[in-house]
This record gives C-alpha cells, sequence and structure tokens, in this order.
C-alpha cells in the first residue's frame, strides 16, 4: 500500500488496505483518470488473488482515488497485446472479469463495487463482473468500445443482456451512448445509488455485514446463485443436499445453533 499522499506511478497501481476481514482494493492512477494500464490489471488480478487466498479476508471492496472510477483502458499500452491475443494478467491467478477463462481462477469470495463519476468500458466491466454495486448519483457510464473499432471482451457482452434483457444490452452496446446511474439503476447493473461521496461508505458497509456472517456458507450460497445463472437452475438444485451436508457439520454451524439458543451474535471463524 502507499503512504498517504504519495504520488502512484506513472502507470498507475493497485492499493490495497485490510480492514477487519475486510480487503480495500483501490485503483490509483487519478491524473489519469484511473486508466488502465497492464501493470494495473497484474496487480488487481494479485489483489483478487490475496482475497481468495487469505483465510482473514472474506469480502472485498473494489474503489478508485479520485473523482472517477475509471476512463476505461489506455488504449495505446493495450494494442500489441489485442493483436496478439495475449492477455496481460498471468495464468494460474484469479482472473478480476470472472467469466471462467482456462487457465485462470475464478474468484469464491464476495466483491463490492463503489463506482463514481466516469465508468466507461472495464469499469462497467468490472462492476458487473463482481457481485453488488454501490454507484454514486453522478456516474457517467458508457461501453464504448464500437466507437474504437474493438468489442468489449471483459464480459458486457455476457452480462448487460443477463442484468438487463436483448434489446437494452444491444442499446448500450452498438451505440457506445453515455448514460447515468439512474440508468444504471434501472438496468440492474447496480444495486444502490448514493448521494457522491457516500458511495464508498456505502460499500463499506455491505462488505461489514456480509463479512459478519458465516463465511463458508457465504461462498456456497454466492457459488451456488453463480451456477443456477451459467448453468441453469438444475445444476444449482443438484448440490443442495451434498453442500448443505458440508455446511451443517462445519464449526460455524454449531456456532450459529449456539448463537441462535443463547440470542447472542454469532461469532464464525470461518471453519
Amino acid at each position: 500500500m502507499l503512504a498517504e499522499g504519495t504520488t502512484p506511478p506513472p502507470e498507475g497501481c493497485i492499493d490495497t488496505q485490510v480492514l477487519d476481514h475486510v480487503l480495500l482494493i483501490g485503483i490509483n492512477r487519478p491524473a489519469k483518470r484511473n486508466g488502465w494500464t497492464p501493470r494495473m490489471f497484474r496487480e488487481l488480478a494479485e489483489a483478487y488473488t490475496r482475497l481468495d487466498d487469505d483465510p482473514a479476508l472474506r469480502v472485498g471492496v473494489l474503489h478508485a482515488m479520485g473523482d472517477h472510477f475509471t476512463a476505461g483502458l489506455d488504449l495505446p499500452a493495450f494494442t500489441e497485446f489485442m493483436q496478439r491475443g495475449e492477455k496481460v494478467v498471468p495464468k494460474g491467478m484469479v482472473e478480476p472479469h470472472d467469466f471462467g477463462l482456462d487457465g485462470y481462477r475464478r474468484r469464491t469470495k464476495p466483491m463490492v463495487v463503489a463506482v463514481k463519476g466516469i465508468c466507461f468500458t472495464v469499469g462497467i466491466e468490472l462492476m458487473l463482473g463482481a457481485d453488488i454495486v454501490v454507484a454514486a448519483d453522478n456516474c457517467r457510464f458508457s461501453q464504448m468500445e464500437v466507437q474504437r473499432g474493438i468489442m468489449a471482451t471483459g464480459g458486457a457482452t455476457l452480462r448487460m443482456a443477463e442484468r438487463a434483457g436483448l434489446g437494452n444490452a444491444m442499446l448500450h452496446l452498438l451505440t457506445a451512448d453515455e448514460f447515468g446511474s439512474a440508468e444504471a439503476l434501472r438496468l440492474n447493473f447496480v444495486q444502490r445509488v448514493m448521494p457522491a461521496g457516500q458511495e464508498l461508505d456505502e460499500a463499506l458497509r455491505i462488505a461489514q455485514q456480509i463479512a459478519a456472517q458465516a463465511p463458508l456458507a457465504v461462498v456456497a450460497t454466492r457459488l451456488n446463485v453463480l451456477k443456477a445463472v451459467e448453468e441453469g437452475p438444475a445444476a444449482a438444485v443438484a448440490e443442495f443436499i451434498e453442500t448443505q451436508k458440508r455446511l451443517a457439520r462445519s464449526e460455524d454451524a454449531a456456532e450459529g445453533v449456539r448463537a441462535f439458543v443463547e440470542r447472542r451474535p454469532a461469532r464464525f471463524s470461518g471453519r
């Protein structure tokens, strides 16, 4: 983590901070409206991988330094990677877009995102690849890849239609238009809109509330929801009995029963 007041390198960086069981992940290149560079993507994958691998961490919160979430990719820095068909994130790590690329891990723990100001292209795709999004009321969204002669390949073509329906997805993907927080809420791209300046506090509040629940049950619930969306209800239902049996035998399940009987908040260990 950079010391407070330290200027990030010209190519930007990802700043991390641990708050109890929450990993705060900050996009840090405000001088360029947090335009993404290869270094930033590698460090983001490292942060997502750290979240999944550290048993003390239960939830991630992705946010941005400065006034804007991101203006999108710093295209000149990515052109050669695109032309060669290469990813900037090393294989074996958690891929932040979370759509199951070969050679990459998928995130298991929840991710909450706080967006503000400009949120273009990859910013939309990262928030759609997360679980819960809190938007400031001053957001400006645009999936403008077609305006640059390329295609959105970070998940927008999958998740916009999944969240908002085919027509709404086509409207925004094919016109590269700009829309605000109210439209993003209507389309289910974000779950909550807050006055600008309050979005990160609300995202943290939600993350901390999730972190207070039983970690094994949170992960199992999240993965079952994703299975239902991606593979259909029958695939999700098929896991119910074995998953519940595993969870019911955990220390956290025993603690949940004790807390219920004793009428007190549960103290979960993640075991």
